[in-house]
């Protein structure tokens, strides 16, 4: 099963760090976010990735093809033009890159890379600013149990997400969702999807299609959205204090929050 991660957003909130990268290249513990991310889904053994590039969109695919460079010490040969890698490091990880388009938004971005998780029945999708300790294998197992066409993690937070009233007497189905209200405090889309690849026909082919939208709502209409609710850690990079939240984490070395299963 193939992970979408989407990545092409503008990142306007943390404008000191977007400036001259994309936000899911803001570095937490001196590595992208995106990494991070990845090494969730790597932990439970999901590397295939298909990340949807948007804004600044060049420096995600200049990350990953030097990946081996950027990863490991390097001596250089300037007269010779050599270069001699030491102490190589990588990640048994095969990463598609996709331009999704520079003001493409979410539900746009994921219609795009249709032909690239076509091959199987279900995909995985989130977003690229966003870590948490959320069990994959048991999320995915949960997807493929009750046979709905999505998946979405609820967490718990008072932010700035789409909130949902989730009907604990159905196994969790979502009863209503409601994107990013005034006060959010309650169960919240955490991103964390698993998705049938019939959720395409609920998304439309043009740039402004929003998924957390018109989709999202038809899905919680049609009784095709469910909740897996996750309680342990979950923490977006939505503003610089978040992100300075996420370093202050990583700074107390390997035992990140977001790596506790």
């Amino acid at each position: 099963m193939k992970v979408v991660i989407l990545a092409g957003g503008l990142g306007t909130r943390i404008s000191e760090e977007t400036t001259i990268k994309p936000k899911p290249m803001v570095e937490i513990g001196g590595m992208p976010i995106i990494w991070h991310i990845m090494k969730i889904y790597s932990y439970f053994g999901f590397k295939e990735f298909v990340i949807c590039l948007g804004y600044k969109g060049y420096v995600i695919k200049e990350f990953f093809s030097n990946y081996k460079r950027h990863t490991s010490d390097i001596t250089i040969d300037l007269k010779n033009n050599d270069i001699e890698t030491h102490h190589s490091h990588t990640e048994d990880w095969k990463v598609t890159l996709v331009d999704t388009g520079a003001n493409a938004m979410t539900g746009a971005r994921i219609k795009k890379i249709k032909q690239y998780v076509a091959q199987d029945d279900n995909f995985c999708l989130t977003y690229g600013d966003g870590v948490s300790n959320v069990n994959i294998a048991k999320l995915v197992k949960f997807h493929q149990y009750h046979g709905k066409i999505a998946t979405l993690t609820a967490v718990k937070s008072s932010s700035r997400f789409g909130v949902l009233n989730i009907n604990d007497d159905n196994n969790g189905i979502v009863d209503s969702f409601k994107e990013k209200p005034e006060e959010a405090k309650d169960w919240i889309n955490g991103g964390f999807f698993v998705l049938s690849n019939k959720v395409f026909d609920y998304i439309s082919d043009e740039d402004d299609a929003v998924f957390e939208q018109e989709p999202l709502q038809n899905l919680t209409n049609d009784k095709q959205l469910m909740s897996f609710k996750h309680k342990g850690f979950w923490h977006a990079m939505d503003s610089l204090r978040d992100k300075i939240n996420l370093n202050e984490m990583a700074s107390k070395g390997n035992d990140l929050p977001w790596m506790k299963f």
